[in-house]
């Protein structure tokens, strides 16, 4: 008498199961892993967006400190009147009315709201404040409530 054999192919349900436990299990400690690279990302973005933006603000402090600007307001102390005249430029003094300086090319986004709106703060404004007096621009900060891994809020960078 001949016995057959028959040939297994494929998995069992035992086997199939454990195959989706180990996905599983390596694909939840992947997730955390990617989140914290994005919020790092996010972070180093934010760094170096603000430090172009604090960069032409000192710019245009130094150039309105030298008397290379145009007439500026009295009450600004030598920095621009809002984020957009680094943009738009400042017509030089001594120049023909037709030059125009400009200290950035665009308003950069901040990463941590995905917008062009920053928080202002003026020279005359209280360090930690939350709102701008509006005299003109001496630094920016975001304006996401969300904290770092340290705990420091991402305003305050």
């Amino acid at each position: 008498m001949k016995t057959v054999r028959q040939s297994r192919s494929g998995m069992t349900l035992v086997e199939l199961i454990v195959a989706f436990t180990i996905l599983l299990i390596l694909s939840s400690m992947a997730v955390p892993v990617a989140r914290t690279r994005v919020r790092r990302m996010k972070e180093h973005q934010l760094i170096q967006n603000e430090e172009e933006i604090r960069k032409a603000i000192d710019k245009y402090k130094d150039m309105a400190d030298a008397g290379k600007l145009g007439v500026q307001k009295q009450d600004s102390y030598g920095y621009p009147e809002s984020l957009q005249a680094l943009v738009d430029g400042v017509k030089g003094s001594g120049q023909s009315s037709d030059t125009k300086i400009k200290f950035l090319r665009r308003i950069p986004l901040d990463p941590m709201t995905n917008s062009r709106e920053w928080g202002l703060r003026s020279m005359q404004d209280d360090p930690t404040s939350g709102s701008w007096g509006g005299q003109n621009v001496f630094n920016v900060y975001t304006k996401s409530d969300e904290k770092a891994a340290d705990g420091t809020p991402y305003s305050e960078w």
